[in-house]
Order: C-alpha cells, then sequence, then structure tokens
C-alpha cells in the first residue's frame, strides 16, 4: 500500500457537521482533496459555508451546505438526510460541530449546561444514529472531541470535559456495535488549536503556551489530517479509540 493510497478518499462521500469554519471548514477542505464529495452544515454562516463549497468544487468534487442548528435535534437528524440525498449516500460522518462554555460549575447556569450536553453530546448521539442506515461496509464515524476528554489540566474545564468524555464511550461502544458491520468508528482529540475558538494569541494563550512540549498551538489543518487519516485505507484497523494532536498537552 502506497502513502499515496492511504489517504486516497475517490468516490465517497462525506458529511462534516460545523463545517462553515476553522476546523470543520479544513476537515471539508482536505477530504475533498483526498477525492470525497462533501456536504457540510452551519448553523448561522451561510456566506462562509457558500465560500467552502466553492473551495470545494474547485478542486473537482461535489458539495453543498445545510443549514442546521446542532441545539435543534430534528435539525441534526434531517441535516444527515438531505447530505444522504444530495451526495447520493453517505459513507463518512465527522462529528465536529462543538461549543465551549468555561469556568465553576457551581455558578453555571442552567442554559449554557444545556447547550453544552445539546450540541456537544445529543447532537453527536443522533447524527450517528441517523448516519449509520446509511453507512456501507468500510464506512465511518469520526468525531472530534478534545484532549481534555482525557486529561483537565486546569480549573474551569469541568463542564466542557465532561462532555467530551462522553465521547469517549459513545466511540467506544459504536465500535463494538458497528464492528460486524465493518464500520469504523473514531475521534480525533484536539489540543490547543489556533482558531476563532481559542486563537493562539488569546486570553488563554500564555497560559496553555508552556503547558506544550511543542512549545506552539496545531492549525486546523493539523486536525483535517488526522481525519483523512482515519477516513482513509490508511484508518481500516483502527476504531474504538482516537488520535491525541495535542502538541503534547497530555503526556
Amino acid at each position: 500500500m502506497s502513502d499515496l493510497s492511504l489517504s486516497d478518499l475517490s468516490g465517497r462521500r462525506a458529511l462534516v457537521t460545523g463545517g462553515s469554519r476553522g476546523i470543520g471548514a479544513a476537515i471539508a477542505r482536505a477530504l475533498a482533496r483526498g477525492g470525497a464529495d462533501v456536504a457540510i452544515t452551519y448553523s448561522s454562516s451561510p456566506d462562509r459555508a457558500a465560500a467552502v463549497v466553492k473551495e470545494i468544487e474547485a478542486l473537482g468534487r461535489r458539495a453543498v451546505s445545510i443549514q442546521a442548528d446542532s441545539a435543534d435535534p430534528a435539525a441534526v437528524q434531517r441535516s444527515v438526510q438531505d447530505a444522504v440525498k444530495a451526495l447520493g449516500g453517505l459513507d463518512i460522518l465527522v462529528n465536529n460541530a462543538g461549543i465551549a462554555r468555561l469556568g465553576p460549575i457551581e455558578s453555571m447556569s442552567l442554559e449554557d449546561l444545556d447547550a453544552l450536553l445539546h450540541v456537544n453530546v445529543r447532537a453527536v448521539v443522533l447524527a450517528s444514529g441517523a448516519a449509520i442506515p446509511h453507512l456501507p461496509k468500510g464506512g465511518r464515524i469520526i468525531t472530534i472531541a478534545s484532549n481534555v476528554a482525557e486529561r483537565v489540566p486546569f480549573p474551569g474545564l469541568t463542564a466542557y470535559s465532561m462532555t467530551k468524555s462522553a465521547l469517549t464511550s459513545l466511540t467506544r461502544g459504536l465500535a463494538r456495535d458497528l464492528g460486524p458491520r465493518g464500520i469504523n468508528v473514531t475521534m480525533v482529540l484536539p489540543g490547543p488549536i489556533d482558531t476563532e475558538m481559542n486563537p493562539a494569541d488569546g486570553p488563554l494563550a500564555d497560559t496553555l503556551r508552556p503547558m506544550l512540549p511543542l512549545g506552539r498551538y496545531g492549525t486546523p489543518e493539523d486536525i483535517a489530517a488526522a481525519v483523512v487519516f482515519l477516513a482513509g485505507p490508511g484508518g481500516r484497523q483502527i476504531t474504538g479509540t482516537g488520535i491525541v494532536v495535542d502538541a503534547g498537552l497530555n503526556a
């Protein structure tokens, strides 16, 4: 198997949730460069979503954007069906959409707690459940979790970390459930990534950077590269686990 074949996604059809910006947009573009047709969801940025679609189409692949708020369970399930219809099927689901709410759990509002659970956990469960009937042998479910699913390096992350830890159990369970059908279920666990949510020059950067053995934030493309590997032939023997991309923070 050549190096090129490890990331060959020719003829594959993918849905990336939250694919209009940041990590999601990088994943969508990388999947398309590997040969996949790609649907993306967005919540409130149609112009950004349209720009990503244009980039994918410029690569010679089919693309579609689907408006879907990950906090809305009906919208999550509908988005999977819309992607299947637009692409003629589905081979890869990337559960990327997520939010962060930080702070002491005793002062966190019910609204913030619900938002975390609905977007970071419920939406992933619902999208996966909607996608499973369409996934063929060799299909993939890849969820973007977080390195804080495994360790909590400083205070204020409790609720957020809890939602990301839930994805670990979901991934392991689905790997058992879907393995006999030849479907792989994995995660990518990013550490500090230079995005709008956590910019490399943002308020947390001075705290985080000294904790990174590599001394630098990652880029959305670093996460996209791990997703493409897991989605392609190189990931065919990997399931029920994840790749931590965190510059060594959890070492």
